[in-house]
């Protein structure tokens, strides 16, 4: 006969091993996040998170994006892979994600805290944007043009060194921060500001 389980040192290593299965539990979804996907072209685009705090580590403002990262695998990317005058879906795989925690300012032009879709139409010689999205959850392509919250200036400058995956950052930059798009050997940017 099984006598009842009592021991309090046994009950709190239960406990303990309970936590810690839930702990790896929740951690899947993240980690499968992190896990490359295969693109429309065959290839993997894994996928990444970059952001950083605008600010004090506590009351700042997180900034966040989330997307796929093609590869150039010796193509010509501006221009041809990627034309000019196009809506193009800034990533691989589902649509680009920025988060903010607070709305920030691009020049006079004002994004409100949220969630939005991000992408790009590139121009060769004039100034190149980029388009936060309202529309959320879908495919990068088709691109909707339709949920436009707002398009910002893009500054562009030459590389020296080739970037061999498309790549986000963002960073901290005087009293607030910058949207870095590197690829290539082009590296397109937008400083912005956090609005209270």
């Amino acid at each position: 006969m099984m006598r009842p389980f009592t021991n309090h040192n046994h009950m709190n290593t239960l406990k303990s091993i309970a936590i810690a299965s839930l702990m790896a539990v929740s951690a899947l979804p993240a980690f499968a996040q992190q896990q490359p996907k295969a693109n429309s072209s065959g290839g993997n685009s894994p996928h990444e998170t970059t952001g950083t705090v605008i600010g004090d580590r506590r009351t700042g403002c997180r900034v966040t994006v989330t997307y796929g990262r093609p590869y150039a695998k010796d193509r010509k990317i501006w221009g041809s892979l990627v034309p000019y005058g196009s809506a193009w879906r800034l990533g691989a795989d589902e649509a680009t994600l920025l988060i903010t925690q607070q709305p920030l300012a691009f020049g006079d032009t004002k994004i409100p805290a949220g969630a939005y879709t991000l992408y790009m139409v590139p121009d060769e010689n004039g100034t190149s944007k980029l388009a936060f999205s309202s529309k959320l959850g879908g495919w990068g392509i088709p691109v909707d043009t339709a949920h436009d919250v707002a398009r910002v200036d893009l500054k562009k400058d030459a590389l020296d060194n080739k970037v061999e995956q498309l790549t986000f950052a963002i960073a901290k930059e005087g009293a607030g921060g910058v949207i870095k798009i590197s690829w290539e050997n082009t590296q397109f940017s937008a400083p912005f500001t956090v609005e209270k």
